[in-house]
């Protein structure tokens, strides 16, 4: 009776580590973040208040949630070089984010480099362009991979609604700043 119960369980024990080994290699390591408000200000208005990452902490979802979050500055704000680095006791962790690249008027391109709870890099992204002479469409992406086996998350949580969910609060922020 105990041997039966002991191959049943190793029986078990066996299917679960197969089936976590497929859906290690089955599920995507790569993910993309996007979405987009228009704001009712001129374009450079606009791309001269986002350039800026001492800004995000007035309209992004995540300085707003944990307002005693150590940040650190080096280098030029709303140039490329600059960088924000934070650390939080709470859901932010530990990291930084630089400006690698800016084309005037219509985008900023950063990375993200998170230390803790886990480490990982994704490119990020705010893209304006004129809808019109006094709206802008404001997009602002992220993209990224979760290495094996930490992939695996991505099967039971979605981290482009989840994200997603943060750049829709942010970038309403965004536009209720910016048109008052």
């Amino acid at each position: 009776m105990f041997k039966k119960i002991l191959i049943a369980l190793g029986g078990l024990l066996l299917l679960f580590v197969v089936g976590l080994t497929f859906a290690i290699l089955l599920a995507p390591t790569e993910f993309a973040v996007e979405r987009e408000i228009v704001i009712n200000k001129p374009r450079s208005e606009v791309f001269e208040y986002v350039r800026k990452l001492r800004n995000q902490n007035e309209w992004g979802p995540w300085f707003k949630r944990e307002p005693t979050m150590h940040q650190e500055f080096r280098g030029t704000d709303g140039e490329p070089g600059f960088t924000v680095g934070w650390k939080s006791e709470l859901e932010s962790g530990v990291g930084e984010q630089e400006i690698k690249h800016i084309v005037e008027n219509e985008r900023i391109e950063t990375e993200l480099r998170f230390k803790d709870p886990f480490e990982s890099n994704s490119d990020s992204y705010i893209i304006t362009e004129a809808v019109d002479e006094d709206r802008t469409k404001v997009k602002w992406g992220m993209k990224g991979s979760m290495p094996r086996p930490f992939n695996v998350f991505g099967l039971v949580m979605n981290i482009e609604s989840a994200i997603g969910k943060d750049y829709e609060e942010g970038l309403a922020s965004l536009k209720s700043i910016l048109e008052k």
